[in-house]
């Protein structure tokens, strides 16, 4: 039988256009495979075969094959009478070759989204319901699967492509790609209606405060007022919900950064891509089927503090870590950066004030509003607008204390009305006016603030204490 003869291409495959055939639907596959047959059909007919091409294929010789010579392969099997293909076209028996080719060593129906540019975000919810975000707007895609053991399967590969496992046993996994990409699944019986995968891609890679304000996510000024807080080395705090951008904001701060400093990151899934070029990456463990191995993100944080960082950036800080994360702020290591889960300013002072109560419960309430007024100098708020623009809505100064109370001031914010795409500023001097002197930037910093009082003000009931 044709598929028998692995490892030798059949003889005239190169004249048939075979050999480009690429597993995945890149962008230039895509250009090159104009649909004679829908996709729907093409799919269906991938179906019917694939348990004939099983039966016949060696599995494990398969997927060692590179995807040239497995294309090849099942071209060749097409086009005998076992397969039943003979009345589809050259091309169509290509589409349904990169089909196949899908399913046994990628991610079956879901591969050409994942090679979509356009994609950031893939979400599988059962055998029929699967939705894609475009533009920060969700909108669902035609994807089928053949039964719950294919959307099964492909899950369990996606798993093992970094060593991971899921099964009844182990129904629940949160993974992180080679590519960056976050993925987290969860199978039956926590999952009523079949498997569910959740795929979170980062496209915005080299990314520049310049480009972020060509994007109106937000303006020049305020770009120019952050470049100057990563250099003048303070400590910021990212707020957002999920999703609204906050990694991407945090890689962007982080160019800023000089090149001559040692950076330790630290994260749940790696998803930071600094571009220093002294960096260590520590990344946290879940705790293994036999319930040992888990390293938490406390016990990274204690010890990054003894691999001698200029600058520690946690990428997101939600539970008892926070001491260990502000204590770092507060101990010789300024210009430390993390994320918080948070809809306002105030409310990430918070959740903060609330992760310190949970990991140092004898502390009095004032002495943990001032250790975080003392170690956190910005909060910058970050959200996805119902309309899907992703933008800053908020740069609000951590002011100091006043008896037991955090003072904050906002120094710009976004413009009221949901299609806005201004910003106001309020022009007034920050508390860290001397972090700024110790930079050199005073008078970069003057100039920016001047272009703040050039546009509408925030009213004085944007700063207030807490």
């Amino acid at each position: 039988m044709a598929l028998r003869s692995f490892g030798r291409r059949p003889k005239g495959a190169e004249e048939e256009g075979v050999q480009g055939v690429a597993p995945a639907a890149t962008p230039a596959a895509a250009a090159s495979l104009r649909p004679q047959t829908s996709d729907a059909a093409i799919a269906d007919i991938a179906a019917r075969v694939h348990p004939v091409v099983a039966k016949a294929l060696d599995m494990s010789q398969a997927m060692k094959l590179s995807p040239d010579d497995l294309a090849a392969q099942l071209q060749a099997f097409l086009e005998t009478e076992e397969a039943g293909t003979q009345e589809l076209t050259p091309l169509d028996r290509r589409r349904v070759v990169i089909c196949l080719i899908n399913d046994i060593k990628g991610l079956g129906p879901l591969e050409p989204l994942f090679h979509d540019p356009s994609v950031s975000d893939i979400l599988v919810n059962g055998l029929k319901s699967v939705y894609v975000e475009r533009r920060g707007k969700l909108e669902p895609v035609d994807i089928k699967f053949r039964d719950g053991q294919h959307l099964l399967r492909i899950a369990q590969r996606i798993s093992g492509w970094v060593g991971r496992r899921i099964d009844e046993a182990s129904p629940m996994v949160d993974l992180r790609l080679p590519d960056g990409s976050r993925v987290n699944i969860v199978i039956p019986p926590l999952a009523i209606d079949g498997a569910t995968i959740s795929i979170r891609r980062f496209l915005m890679t080299g990314v520049t405060l310049k480009d972020l304000a060509a994007q109106d996510m937000l303006s020049p000024a305020m770009a120019r007022l952050l470049a100057i807080c990563v250099k003048s080395r303070l400590n910021i705090l990212i707020s957002g919900g999920t999703g609204a951008g906050k990694t991407t904001l945090m890689n962007t701060l982080s160019r800023e950064i000089s090149h001559g400093e040692r950076l330790v990151t630290i994260e749940d899934a790696a998803e930071l891509q600094l571009q220093q070029p002294h960096v260590v990456r520590l990344e946290t463990r879940t705790m293994s089927a036999e319930g040992t191995g888990e390293v938490s993100m406390r016990a990274l944080l204690i010890n990054a503090l003894r691999m001698r960082p200029d600058r520690v950036i946690v990428g997101e800080v939600r539970g008892s870590e926070a001491m260990e994360m502000l204590q770092a702020m507060n101990t010789g290591h300024p210009g430390s950066m993390c994320t918080i889960h948070a809809n306002t300013p105030r409310d990430a002072l918070t959740r903060l004030e609330n992760m310190l109560l949970m990991g140092a419960v004898e502390m009095p309430l004032t002495a943990i509003r001032q250790q975080v007024a003392s170690s956190v100098d910005l909060v910058v708020q970050v959200a996805r607008l119902r309309t899907g623009r992703r933008c800053l809505t908020s740069i609000t100064d951590v002011a100091g204390m006043e008896n037991d109370t955090v003072i904050t001031e906002e120094m710009w914010r976004l413009a009221q009305g949901e299609s806005s795409t201004a910003f106001e500023g309020s022009g007034r001097r920050p508390s860290w006016m001397e972090a700024v002197d110790r930079a050199g930037l005073r008078a970069e910093l003057l100039e920016v603030l001047q272009m703040a009082n050039d546009e509408a003000p925030v009213s004085a009931a944007g700063g207030a204490g807490r």
